[in-house]
Parts: C-alpha cells; sequence; structure tokens
C-alpha cells in the first residue's frame, strides 16, 4: 500500500472516530415563540406552573392533608421494582432489575427515579388543569390519594382515587406491561350540577443537573417528537432560554408524540394519546431547581354534569433497548420512539449495523465474537474493492523508477512533468483515485461501528473473554501497573498513563499492517520514521476507547494484514512470470 495513503487512512479513521458528531451540525433547536404559547386553549400556566396556581381549597382541607403521612404503593413487575408517592400520585421510586450499575455482582440495581428526599430527584407527575376563568379544587403535590389495592405488578393494575369535596371523585387508574411502561387513565366523575373543562397534562421532572457522559457522541436531557419533528434541548438552554412569566425555554404544539429527559441508557418519557392535541414544552422552575418536560392538552376534556370523562397516556420509565423501543413505536403508533437512541445523522447506516450486530450476538451468544464475525462479513463485503485498491498502489510502485526519471529530465518544467507523469499513469491504466474510494466508502461503517458501541445499551456489560467484562468501557488493565500486580493506579496521577493489554494488541498488529504494506514500496527515511510513530500514538488513542471497538479494531488490522500478505504474493508472482515470459520472448 501506498505509504501516503496509509497515513491517510489512519487519519480517516482517526477524524472519524474523533470529530464526526462535532463538525456536523446539529438539530436546529425551536426556538420559543410566543405566538406559539398563547394560541393554545388552555392557559399557558399550564405548560409550566404546579396544578395548584388553578385551584382553590379551603385552608383547612389544605393543612390537614399537607401535615399528614405519606404513604406509597408498591411496584413490583418483572422488569422494574419500586413505588408510587400516594402524597400526590408521583412516579418517584424506581429502579430496573435487569441492570447494575457495574459490572460487580453485588452492585445495586440503577435507579431512573428517585424522591425528593434524596440529592436527584427524578419523578413523573400528572394531574389536571382548569380555565383561568374557572375556580375548582383540583389534585395536586399534596394531595393524599387512596389506593384500591396494595401493590401494582404486570397482572393486577390499581386505582387511585380522591373526592374534592366539591362534587368532582378524580381517579388515576395505573397499569404496567412486562417491561418499562406504565398505562395511566386519568378520569373524573362529575356530580356537581354543571358542566366543567379540565386539561390534562403529563410532565417529567428532574431536580438537578446531571454530569452529562456521552460528550458530543450522544444526546443527554429533554427531548420530544412533536408531528414527526425531533427536538433536543440542553439543560443550559432551559435555564438561560426561558421565557417569562412560565419560564418556558421552548414549545411546540401538535397532535401525539412523546417527550422526555433522556440519558445515555435511560429515558423517563411521557406518551400523551396520540390523537390528542397537545403542546409541548421545555420549562425550568428556579426556586425548585427543576427541569420539567412534558404536554398539556389543548383540548379540553369536557365532563358533563353526572358523567364521566377521562384521559389516557402512557408513562416510558426504562431502558432505551432498540427492539424494545421499535416494538412500543408500533404497538402504541408513536411517532419516531426509536430516535430516543441517538443513532445520529448516519442513522440510515447506524440502525442497520445495529441490527446485523444483534442478530449475530443472537445467533452466537457472545457480543465479543458478534464483533469478531461481522468484521470478516464488512472484509468479504469490501474484498473486490480492497483489490483494485491494492492493484493500484502495486502498479504505482511499480512504476516508481519511471516516475523518478520524469521527475530528473523536467525537473526545471512542472507542467511538463506532471503531464508526462500523468500520460504514464493513463498508458498503464493506474487511476489514483482508485486507491482512495475504498477508504472512503469503509469509514463509514467505521463510524456506524463506534458509535452502535458507544451508545447503544444492548453493548453495555457485554462481557467477552478473560479479563473484558464489559464491551462498552475500556480495557480495565494497564501495563504501568504490570496489569495489576503493583496496587497502584497510575492513571489516577495522569491519565495518559493507562494502557491496557488489547490496545497493545492493537498497536502490534497496526505495526504488522505498517510493515507488510511498506514491504511493497520504496519508502524513505523520513516515511520510515513517520509510520513508526503512527501505531505508537494510536495505541494510546485507542486505551481509552470502548473495548469491543479496540477489539474491533485489532481483529481487522490482522485480516488486512493477512489479506495484503496474500494479495501482494499473488502480483508478485504475477509479475515474475511476467518478467520470465518477457526474458524468454527477448532471447528468441
Amino acid at each position: 500500500m501506498d505509504t501516503r495513503r496509509l497515513i491517510l487512512a489512519t487519519l480517516l479513521s482517526a477524524a472519524v472516530l474523533i470529530g464526526f458528531d462535532y463538525f456536523v451540525p446539529q438539530a436546529p433547536k425551536a426556538p420559543v415563540t410566543q405566538q406559539t404559547t398563547q394560541s393554545v386553549s388552555a392557559p399557558p400556566s399550564g405548560a409550566a406552573q404546579p396544578s395548584s396556581t388553578t385551584s382553590t381549597q379551603s385552608a383547612g382541607d389544605a393543612a390537614s392533608e399537607a401535615n399528614g403521612p405519606d404513604a406509597h404503593l408498591a411496584i413490583d413487575a418483572p422488569a422494574v421494582q419500586g413505588s408510587i408517592n400516594l402524597r400526590g400520585a408521583r412516579l418517584d421510586d424506581l429502579v430496573l432489575k435487569k441492570y447494575r450499575e457495574t459490572v460487580k455482582p453485588d452492585s445495586p440495581d440503577v435507579r431512573v427515579l428517585a424522591d425528593g428526599t434524596g440529592s436527584k430527584p427524578d419523578f413523573i407527575d400528572f394531574g389536571w388543569r382548569a380555565p383561568s376563568d374557572v375556580s375548582v379544587r383540583l389534585p395536586d403535590s399534596r394531595t393524599l390519594w387512596k389506593a384500591d389495592n396494595t401493590k401494582l405488578d404486570a397482572t393486577h393494575p390499581v386505582t387511585l382515587s380522591w373526592d374534592n369535596g366539591q362534587g368532582l371523585t378524580f381517579e388515576i387508574a395505573l397499569a404496567v406491561d412486562q417491561d418499562f411502561m406504565f398505562t395511566v387513565t386519568q378520569r373524573v366523575h362529575n356530580a356537581t350540577g354543571q358542566a366543567l373543562a379540565l386539561y390534562p397534562y403529563y410532565r417529567v421532572n428532574r431536580g438537578y443537573t446531571p454530569e452529562t457522559t456521552g460528550g458530543m457522541l450522544v444526546h443527554e436531557g429533554p427531548i420530544s417528537v412533536i408531528d414527526g419533528r425531533l427536538n433536543e434541548g440542553s439543560y443550559k438552554a432551559l435555564r438561560n432560554d426561558g421565557v417569562p412569566p412560565d419560564n418556558v425555554s421552548w414549545s411546540h404544539q401538535g397532535t401525539g408524540g412523546w417527550a422526555g429527559i433522556t440519558d445515555k441508557y435511560w429515558l423517563m418519557a411521557v406518551l400523551p394519546d396520540q390523537s390528542t392535541q397537545v403542546v409541548g414544552a421545555y420549562t425550568y422552575l428556579p426556586a425548585q431547581h427543576t427541569y420539567q418536560v412534558g404536554f398539556t392538552s389543548t383540548a379540553p376534556v369536557q365532563v358533563a354534569a353526572g358523567q364521566t370523562a377521562s384521559s389516557e397516556a402512557h408513562v416510558f420509565a426504562g431502558a432505551k433497548e432498540v427492539r424494545l423501543l421499535d416494538r412500543y413505536e408500533h404497538d402504541l403508533h408513536v411517532p419516531m420512539f426509536w430516535k430516543a437512541v441517538d443513532f445520529g445523522w448516519l442513522a440510515f447506516l447506524t440502525r442497520p449495523v445495529f441490527f446485523v450486530l444483534d442478530w449475530l450476538y443472537t445467533m452466537i451468544g457472545n457480543f465479543g465474537l458478534a464483533l469478531l464475525t461481522f468484521t470478516v462479513i464488512v472484509k468479504l463485503l469490501f474484498l473486490p474493492l480492497t483489490i483494485k485498491q491494492m492493484r493500484m498502489t502495486w502498479k504505482t510502485a511499480r512504476l516508481k523508477p519511471k516516475v523518478d526519471q520524469i521527475r530528473a529530465r523536467y525537473k526545471d518544467d512542472p507542467m511538463a512533468m506532471q503531464q508526462h507523469i500523468m500520460g504514464l499513469y493513463r498508458e498503464e491504466g493506474v487511476n489514483l483515485f482508485g486507491g482512495f474510494l475504498p477508504l472512503f466508502i469503509q469509514a463509514p461503517v467505521f463510524w456506524c461501528l463506534y458509535k452502535d458501541l458507544y451508545v447503544t445499551i444492548e453493548m453495555r456489560h457485554a462481557p467477552f473473554f478473560g479479563w473484558i467484562k464489559d464491551l462498552s468501557a475500556p480495557d480495565p488493565t494497564n501495563v504501568f501497573n504490570l496489569f495489576g500486580l503493583i496496587p497502584f493506579d497510575p492513571a489516577q496521577v495522569l491519565s495518559i498513563l493507562s494502557l491496557g493489554a488489547w490496545p497493545i494488541l492493537y498497536g502490534a498488529t497496526m505495526f504488522l499492517m505498517q510493515k507488510i504494506s511498506s514491504s511493497s514500496t520504496n519508502m524513505d527515511p523520513a516515511q520510515q520514521k513517520v509510520m513508526a510513530f503512527i501505531p505508537l500514538v494510536f495505541t494510546f488513542f485507542m486505551a481509552h476507547q470502548p473495548v469491543g471497538l479496540v477489539i474491533y479494531y485489532a481483529w481487522s488490522n490482522l485480516l488486512t494484514a493477512l489479506q495484503q500478505f496474500i494479495i501482494l504474493g499473488r502480483f508478485k508472482a504475477a509479475d515474475k512470470n511476467a518478467d520470465a515470459k518477457t526474458t524468454v520472448v527477448s532471447k528468441r
């Protein structure tokens, strides 16, 4: 392989790994428009403020409820466990049974919802708004609900109820499936003798600013899809762009959709009835240091006198499993629910690569082996291009003596030199761009694999063999403490002092591939020094990448070196045969 092309391939891979998301513009953040907020039927405060702003309540009743003890309804489903706080009917306690915080056996389960007594409260609430000119007592965050059962599980739904003492009875029917989806049905029984119009709302609340873990590669924070359009917000934008008096930083009116707060692997989201007209909003409440993302219906629910009316929605709180999100999207007719996983702007490639890897995993049973098998498939698919590239490289190397002669002959006439060199290449059938084409075609595949390893939960804590317990994390070993023989972590002193066994193997395979490639070219001493330095640099760079990616590249380098050895051997044999025939003919 030509030295310049090998250097270009190496640098191109680095650019793909480091800079793609940074340089590609992100989805535009929709600005806050007062027109959108003011056009809804419900009051603007309905999108952001607590429901108590539109309710009335006697001082005695309010004090009695506020001072009473909290009560909790247990949740015990196949995939989740926790409780619902009957004070305010908040879903604020939920852990995932199938996921742990670390790979250690005694690691606690991942918690996705937590009550406000901790330092990191996450909760989901729902309720009703009343028009600004209507005075009615509505349930709020201090309302104490009654449950008709002691536990919510996948086979036993629960109904919460509360009587406002003014002829209205509110109910919340809760159900949970085998995974992470809750069904919430709010009902109002009207015995007041007068018709009433109310607006249901559903919100995700986060009472702290989290430390994001995905950097530029993964979106973390507010996210929504309304009318088939994805919007990704940031915590900073919610804090700085809020428009008084409700501090709404973004809002959009449409039909159905979903909205919530996403982390790298977890999602809390609310999904209204997909035929309902709603306004979605991102809000920040400075006094409570709380981020809110949710929906309020723009069409009121009409509760006639002596009748019952209801509103149904769904709540997702759990892991962003790709196939599970796809199933919910299909079953609940939720638009673009798969975009909760940040596959990026190349999703049309990234998702298919993921599904191939996932299918290989189901067939083999080990994600590491699936990666190795995927590498073989990629190499076979690109084999014709690889052979074409290497043939062009080989021809270019064979023509180097003639090119050097032309350079020496026309050293004082650069234009003539270039014309004669290009004429020689055309005569010999050499296409300089043909050698670069495979590099540009394969780069998106490398990127898609990197993105999948980084963002999909299916590879989180996926083991390989030996010391590799999590393919999505860097190699835990370190040569600078003799792979654990010295009880000391040098990376705590200097981050660069972290170099595991697999990155070292990767560097060795890269050096081997370079040696085989350079054997077919006449490399000058300066180029040799550059090429010898590149594997060392990339070895330290890959030490901080997911070890699954390092394993992929090490195996890919090994296969590439084998390919080059075999193909170059055939080229050399073909040239020897051609030279032998030429010699025989000349002797005759």
